[in-house]
């Protein structure tokens, strides 16, 4: 699993994702956001997102299957903050993928810390 991680880049993906979550949740709490802005924000994140993905399986059945399950619900995020400018009710549905999956993913961070440092 070490050297999943490792070879992987897995540490600085995860940074730069979770960046990325940040950055898109901040757009879509902020109202005076336009469509194109959205639109790059939440691009963004789905291209880190796929990038992320690129990279399964690990070596470890439960990372691999954490990571999976947080990378689609972010992703479903990402698809509905694309088009969710001009509506309310589509901003929290997105912001409540992109916290689910958020919470997946630092479940999935602990496996693969866990497994990462066994032998």
């Amino acid at each position: 699993m070490r050297t999943w991680v490792t070879q992987s880049s897995y540490r600085a993906n995860l940074s730069t994702l979770t960046a990325d979550i940040h950055h898109s949740a901040a757009a879509l709490r902020n109202t005076s956001m336009t469509g194109v802005d959205l639109h790059t924000v939440c691009a963004v994140m789905f291209l880190e997102l796929s990038q992320a993905g690129a990279s399964l399986p690990t070596p470890d059945r439960q990372a691999t299957s954490l990571l999976s399950k947080a990378y689609i619900d972010l992703q479903t995020g990402a698809n509905q903050c694309y088009g969710a400018a001009s509506s309310s009710a589509a901003r929290a549905r997105a912001l409540a993928s992109m916290v689910k999956g958020y919470a997946e993913l630092s479940e999935a961070n602990v496996r693969v810390d866990v497994a990462s440092a066994s032998k």
